[in-house]
C-alpha cells in the first residue's frame, strides 16, 4: 500500500540555478496533492492520541481537531515538507553542500490551497580538475650538520643545566632572575594587591604577578637590591584574566635579591645526564639529533614545493561566505597571538591593520589547499583507519608523557580529534605524491635558508587550513542521509500534541 501511495504521489518540481561562486539557488514547488496528503496523515496520527473533552480517545471529529490543534498541525506539516523537500533536492541533484541550506522557515507559510513554493541558497563544493600528480618536480636540499651548530647546541645545554647564582656586583642585567615585593593598584579597585617574594625576569616581555609588562628589562636593568621601580600598564581588553582585563594597573616593584644563570661545566655529572662517556660521544649524539631535524626540514621544504605546485596548477572559484568566515577566524587567532606575546595596544593596532589587508588572500589560500588535498585523498582513496589514528595518538601520548586513552578522550572533548585525523590524512597524501615525484638533490646555500623561512610559513598555512573543516565544511555524498538541522530541531519543538 505504501509503495502504491508513493507511486501515485506527485513529485516536487525542482529548479537549480547558479547564484554566485560555489553557490546554487534551489527553487522547489511541492504539489497541492502532496501538501494535502501530508496534512491528512498528520491529523490521522493526531486523532489516535488526542484527548478531546466529550469524545473517546481516537473518536474526535476532524473539525474539532482542526479547531484545537490547527496551528500546531500546520506548522508541523510545513516543517516536515520543507525538510524532506530540501534534503531530497540536494541528494537527487548531487549537490555537494558545504553547509546547511539557508532556509528561513518562519517566513514560509503553508498555503490553504495550491502548491507550496519556496527557495533557498546553498554553498557547494568547488568543481575543478587536479593537475598531473606524477612526476611533480621537487628539489631536495642536501643539509649537513656543522661543528658550529653542535657548539651552539652544547652551549644551550650547558645553560639549561646551569644554576641561578647571586650576582656579585648587585646590578640587574638582561635575563636575570629577580626576587621582588610588588604592589599592584588596579583601576577601579580600592584595595591594593600585595605580592611578596615574587620571581620575575629581566626580559623584554615579562610578568609581574598576573600582569603582562612590556619593556620590563628596561625597567629593571641597572637596579640594585633595596631599590624601587614603578610603571603603569594598560592591560588588553582581551586578556585572559578577567579581573585585569581592559584596566590600567600601577605597579611598584621593590627589589630584594637577584641572580644570574651560571652555565653548567662540561664535567662527569653533566655528561651522565645525557648518558654519554665523554664530550666526543655527546657531540655525536647531538649530531645525530640535528641530522634528524635537518631531514625533517628537508621534508617540509619538499612538502611546500608540492603545495606550491598544486596551488599554481589549479584554478577555481571559492565560496565567498566561507572565505569571509575563514578570514575573520584568522584575524581572531592572530589578534589573540599578539596579545599573548605581550605587544602594546598601539603595536597590536598597527599590526592588525597589516594583517587585515592580507587576511582574505591567506584565507583563500588555506581553503584552496584544503579542497585540493581533499580531492587528492578522494582520487587515491586515502583514508585514515582507526588503527592508524590510535597509533598516531599513542606516539603523541608517549612524547607528552600521557596515557593514549586519556589523550584520545581529551581530544574528543575539545574537538581536536577530527583535525588530528585530517592531519594524518594530509601527511599520507603528501607521502603518496612524493613517491612519484621527480626529486633533484641540490646543495644547501642561500636558497636553502630562504626555503627554510618559506617552509615555516607554509607549515602555519597548512595547519590552519585543516581547521577550515571543523565548522564550515560538511561534506555530503550523493546518497547522504543528512537533513537540514534547522528543520529537524524546529520540527521537534513544534510537534503537535
Amino acid at each position: 500500500m505504501a509503495k502504491e501511495q508513493e507511486a501515485t504521489t506527485p513529485k516536487n518540481t525542482v529548479k537549480i540555478e547558479d547564484s554566485g561562486p560555489c553557490k546554487k539557488k534551489v527553487c522547489i514547488e511541492i504539489p497541492e496533492e502532496a501538501v494535502k496528503t501530508a496534512t491528512d496523515e498528520q491529523y490521522g496520527n493526531l486523532s489516535k492520541d488526542a484527548q478531546v473533552p466529550g469524545f473517546r480517545k481516537g473518536r474526535a471529529p476532524r473539525r474539532l481537531l482542526e479547531k484545537r490543534f490547527g496551528k500546531e498541525v500546520v506548522e508541523q506539516v510545513k516543517l516536515k515538507l520543507l525538510a524532506d523537500a530540501s534534503d531530497s533536492a540536494l541528494k537527487d541533484n548531487e549537490l555537494d553542500s558545504l553547509r546547511e541550506p539557508d532556509i528561513d522557515f518562519d517566513k514560509i507559510e503553508l498555503p490553504e490551497s495550491g502548491p507550496l513554493k519556496f527557495e533557498f541558497e546553498v554553498e557547494v563544493r568547488p568543481e575543478f580538475k587536479l593537475p598531473a600528480l606524477e612526476g611533480i618536480p621537487v628539489n631536495k636540499t642536501k643539509l649537513e650538520v656543522t661543528d658550529d651548530q653542535i657548539d651552539r647546541e652544547i652551549e644551550q645545554l650547558l645553560k639549561w643545566s646551569g644554576v641561578w647564582t647571586p650576582r656579585d656586583d648587585g646590578a640587574i642585567e638582561l635575563e636575570d632572575q629577580v626576587i621582588v615585593d610588588a604592589i599592584l593598584k588596579v583601576e577601579g579597585i580600592e584595595e591594593e594587591e600585595k605580592l611578596d617574594n615574587v620571581e620575575i625576569y629581566a626580559r623584554h616581555n615579562g610578568f609581574v604577578g598576573g600582569i603582562p609588562v612590556e619593556n620590563l628589562d628596561e625597567l629593571l636593568i641597572g637596579a640594585k637590591a633595596g631599590q624601587t621601580r614603578k610603571t603603569s600598564v594598560d592591560v588588553p581588553k582581551t586578556y585572559f584574566r578577567e579581573e585585569y582585563r581592559g584596566k590600567k594597573v600601577d605597579i611598584e616593584i621593590t627589589i630584594k635579591d637577584l641572580k644570574w644563570l651560571k652555565p653548567a661545566e662540561m664535567n662527569e655529572d653533566f655528561l651522565k645526564r645525557f648518558v654519554v662517556e665523554d664530550e666526543n660521544e655527546l657531540r655525536e649524539k647531538i649530531r645525530d639529533s640535528l641530522q634528524g631535524r635537518l631531514e625533517q626540514q628537508s621534508r617540509r621544504e619538499m612538502t611546500e614545493q608540492i603545495y606550491s605546485y598544486m596551488l599554481d596548477k589549479t584554478d577555481f572559484d571559492l565560496p565567498l561566505e566561507i572565505v569571509a568566515d575563514q578570514a575573520r577566524t584568522l584575524l581572531q587567532r592572530q589578534y589573540a597571538d599578539l596579545v599573548r606575546r605581550g605587544l602594546s595596544r598601539e603595536q597590536i593596532d598597527e599590526q592588525m591593520g597589516q594583517l587585515q589587508a592580507g587576511s582574505d588572500q591567506q584565507a583563500k589560500q588555506q581553503l584552496k589547499t584544503f579542497f585540493i588535498i581533499d580531492k587528492v585523498a578522494e582520487k587515491f582513496k586515502i583514508e585514515v583507519t582507526e588503527e592508524e589514528l590510535n597509533g598516531h595518538i599513542a606516539q603523541l601520548a608517549i612524547q607528552q608523557g600521557q596515557r593514549p586513552e586519556r589523550m584520545r578522550d581529551e581530544m574528543t572533548r575539545n574537538g581536536s580529534l577530527a583535525q588530528f585525523r585530517l592531519q594524518i590524512r594530509e601527511d599520507k597524501c603528501i607521502a603518496k605524491l612524493l613517491e612519484s615525484a621527480k626529486i633533484t638533490e641540490v646543495k644547501a646555500g642561500k636558497k636553502a635558508k630562504k626555503a627554510e623561512k618559506t617552509t615555516k610559513k607554509a607549515e602555519k598555512t597548512t595547519k590552519k587550513a585543516k581547521k577550515v573543516t571543523k565548522k564550515p565544511v560538511k561534506k555530503t555524498s550523493a546518497t547522504g542521509k543528512k537533513q537540514p538541522a534547522k528543520a529537524k530541531k524546529a520540527a521537534k519543538k513544534k510537534t503537535a500534541r
